[in-house]
């Protein structure tokens, strides 16, 4: 049976202070400035700076995966891929893919949240032939677990790339939630590691079970 740990502390000072070998695959989705109540700016920095931090942790031959939705904010949109993009253009991690996850039909009109999200694929030395490709638009975003949650469609798509494509074997998430990521990587017979500061979502992401059936 895969394994699931969940430490209860902050991400920060746990990425810090852990070391990742090729088998670890780093996925997260960096919480938004309202979760962290932070000025934008502020945020924009410590968001830049931690996507670094994930990149840096992340090894030389595995990958960083991020989920990602642009907020607004006084009406001009964040662009949190750019952000992404900065903190590991830092560590020298390229981006292997970024794909577009559908968070409403297309055609349909948006106003805080866009009806998109971002998932982008970053290594050091890892690299995709051609043939290795898979579609860089995924139709829906898949049931959501809580408010902020990755969609567990775009959590499936991650663990059949980690599966095909890479030796990781071990989904580790500094981010968690309540647990959707770890959750749909012991579906796919991944091992994972959580991080959460609240107890109480740490509590839940220890627990929480998805079936195949219900990730697809």
């Amino acid at each position: 049976m895969p394994s699931r740990i969940v430490h209860q502390t902050d991400a920060i000072a746990w990425l810090r202070g852990t070391t990742h070998g090729p088998e670890h695959a780093l996925v997260t989705s960096l919480p938004d400035s309202s979760e962290l109540r932070l000025p934008a700016e502020a945020w924009q920095t410590w968001f830049i700076d931690t996507a670094a931090l994930v990149c840096q942790r992340t090894h030389e031959q595995a990958v960083s995966i991020f989920f990602q939705t642009d907020v607004k904010r006084d009406g001009l949109w964040i662009d949190k891929s750019f952000l992404v993009q900065l903190g590991a253009r830092q560590t020298g991690a390229e981006l292997l893919w970024h794909k577009i996850v559908c968070r409403a039909p297309a055609g349909v009109t948006s106003y805080g949240r866009p009806a998109y999200a971002h998932l982008l694929c970053f290594s050091k030395a890892l690299r995709l032939q051609p043939r290795q490709s898979s579609a860089d638009v995924l139709p829906r975003l898949g049931a959501m677990t809580w408010a902020r949650a990755m969609g567990i469609a775009a959590c499936e798509a991650t663990c059949e790339f980690l599966l095909a494509h890479t030796a990781c074997r071990t989904v580790v998430d500094p981010f968690c939630g309540v647990g959707s990521m770890l959750a749909t990587a012991n579906a796919y017979g991944l091992d994972a590691i959580g991080v959460e500061l609240s107890s109480k979502r740490a509590a839940r992401a220890r627990t929480l079970q998805l079936t195949r059936e219900l990730v697809r």
